[in-house]
């Protein structure tokens, strides 16, 4: 059995432990408000987008812009990877990153070379220990504080690797915010940009609302010109949105968690402790019996 002295110094470690996990979840805490409030915020706006710019392009074609052709020989993808820069929260990035190691697997088994762009600490670490291609990485970014001129910058570099040919493809590794217990690892495709077409069998069977016809002016190729690389940037941008706010929740959930294994392992010491002084005086109760009893023998 532990010595007093040593379960003693296990127990002041264990709280301090804990002083360190409640104040985390304080700080997740309240940084995920701020993150949630920009994320939940910024949601309308990427899908109304995102309805205005299928209902042209599916109009317009795919001749209309470069950034909607398929590729009809696709041997060059690449990922933007949003992860955390800092750990400590749960498997958030492990998730994202074996979502990623499995898509990567397919793709590479198929011949296709793979690249990245990297936000965030974590998923350019895994590149590095796994030798893949690394084109830009932006750290400092998810879980602090940024602007739409982050997802501008990055986005612009990846239409011009996309329209030189650098990229056949590209696509958005993200983790998507459904709630307080719920980050879910998401892909998407990026480029080229697929219009929003509703399968023919849901248009014959279902009633769908009625949706507004768009006038362009001047014409919708023009808008669509300016529309689709914007596009890009936006669904970066929520991307990193969502990727932040799950950050947070997921450290929140995670410290709060540290912290009751702390209250467990405190409560567990003080029962090992109590037993470990209890035992100690009945020896010395014993050890002065025994003296009592020997000298008036």
């Amino acid at each position: 059995m532990a010595t007093l002295k040593e379960v003693q110094l296990k127990i002041s470690g264990v709280k301090k432990t804990k002083q360190i996990t409640s104040a985390m979840k304080m700080v997740a805490t309240s940084k995920l408000r701020g993150a949630q409030n920009n994320m939940e915020a910024f949601r309308p706006y990427a899908e109304k987008y995102a309805e205005v710019l299928g209902s042209l392009s599916e109009k317009a074609g795919e001749n209309a812009s470069p950034l909607l052709a398929e590729r009809d020989d696709v041997k060059k993808v690449h990922l933007v990877f949003c992860t955390s820069d800092r750990g400590l929260c749960g498997g958030f990035n492990v998730n994202l990153i074996n979502l990623v190691d499995k898509f990567v697997k397919e793709k590479t088994g198929q011949g296709f070379e793979v690249s990245f762009s990297n936000f965030g600490k974590k998923g350019r670490d895994w590149c590095r220990i796994n030798h893949q291609s690394i084109e830009d990485e932006y750290l400092g970014v998810v879980g602090g504080s940024f602007d739409f001129s982050v997802a501008s910058k990055a986005g612009q570099k990846i239409i011009d690797g996309f329209l030189d040919g650098t990229y056949d493809e590209v696509y958005l590794v993200y983790s998507e915010f459904f709630g307080m217990a719920s980050q879910r690892p998401t892909l998407t495709k990026l480029l080229p940009i697929s219009s929003i077409k509703a399968p023919k069998e849901e248009v014959e069977t279902e009633e769908k609302p009625f949706l507004a016809e768009h006038i362009c002016e001047p014409s919708a190729d023009e808008v669509l010109s300016s529309m689709l690389p914007r596009n890009v940037y936006i669904q970066i941008y929520r991307g990193l949105l969502e990727t932040s706010t799950s950050e947070h929740a997921a450290r929140m959930s995670a410290m709060d968690t540290a912290t009751k294994a702390c209250n467990d392992m405190i409560d567990n010491l003080t029962t090992i402790y109590n037993k470990a002084r209890q035992a100690a005086i009945t020896t010395e109760l014993m050890d002065i019996v025994s003296g009592a009893e020997a000298l008036k023998g």
